[in-house]
């Protein structure tokens, strides 16, 4: 689509950043490309094989998004023609439906003249996720901590990562639901376990903004969601316990999962190759490679040939 209007570039993103439940995300070097323009009547055109089975009419989460950012603007929502190209799996934990989010909604505020600043697109964004960690870091890019308030409101900080993490993802060829993954957390938690999830929290987001690995290899032990979810991940466990011997610092499920998610400050291929014999004793098919960090968040782009029609 040559001819669109404007063009935004969103990051992949990981989420439930070990202790970080709902909090805590970081951006990555997978992309969701929408390509967006005004049009007679909605329609979406997809490149590749990625977003197979997806809506391609209004109820695509692109157009919701668009959709909501345009009622928070009081304006209706125009038809839009929307092209959309990913290497972001599906149901894999890399914050597809964040990027997706992200995506409508800064593509349709530019669109708009731009009524709305980044922060306010987070609080929008945050709503319709229902959590700030994807969406937040799919916009800003780095590392995100927030939290919301009683008011349903999100403070949020942003956070440089540390010039030697790496990161090693592994995407298994398995989908998992995150009402699935979801669905197998308690409804409460003890005394001793809520203490734990604060603590190691702060000590993540302290460890992360001083660089300080030795700390990050404890506060990425997790107590809310990962002991519940690590049965539907095969091979996750084994790769908790015995990563830190093959270079990790720690290990974690990303977003809701299936894919596995560890960092390390040292040459990537030991731990790529064993996280790979552990997929392959389980019996798991799965993409094993380093991802680099985005630094730079969602990137949006207004066509040269349709800017002076978009500022009358």
């Amino acid at each position: 689509m040559n001819d669109y209007e404007v063009m935004v570039k969103v990051p992949a993103s990981t989420a439930n950043l070990g202790s970080g439940f709902d909090s805590i995300g970081m951006a990555l070097q997978r992309y969701t490309i929408i390509k967006m323009k005004r049009a007679k009547e909605t329609q979406f055109h997809f490149v590749g094989e990625q977003q197979r089975g997806l809506p391609n009419n209004k109820q695509n989460l692109i157009y919701q998004a668009a959709d909501y950012l345009c009622k928070q603007a009081k304006v209706e929502t125009p038809e839009l023609e929307i092209e959309v190209e990913s290497d972001i799996p599906l149901a894999r934990g890399l914050g597809s439906s964040g990027a997706a989010i992200i995506g409508g909604m800064v593509a349709v505020n530019a669109l708009l003249g731009k009524p709305f600043t980044k922060d306010e697109i987070f609080q929008f964004a945050s709503e319709l996720e229902g959590h700030p960690d994807n969406v937040g870091a799919s916009l800003f890019g780095g590392i995100i901590v927030s939290a919301k308030n009683a008011e349903n409101k999100y403070s949020y900080v942003t956070i440089s990562p540390p010039g030697q993490l790496k990161v090693v993802v592994s995407i298994p060829d398995y989908e998992l639901s995150t009402k699935e993954a979801r669905g197998v957390l308690p409804d409460h938690y003890s005394k001793t376990d809520t203490v734990h999830a604060i603590s190691h929290a702060a000590l993540l987001s302290a460890a992360l903004l001083k660089g300080d690995f030795r700390a990050m290899q404890e506060a990425l032990n997790d107590k809310v969601h990962q002991p519940y979810r690590k049965r539907l991940i095969p091979g996750f466990e084994e790769i908790l316990e015995n990563g830190k011997n093959h270079g990790a610092i720690g290990a974690a499920i990303s977003g809701a999962g299936p894919t596995i998610i560890a960092f390390t400050s040292q040459d990537t291929e030991p731990l790529i190759s064993y996280i790979n014999q552990v997929m392959e004793k389980h019996g798991v098919r799965a993409q094993t490679i380093e991802l680099p960090i985005d630094h730079n968040g969602v990137i949006c782009k207004i066509n040269e040939r349709t800017l002076e029609s978009l500022e009358k």
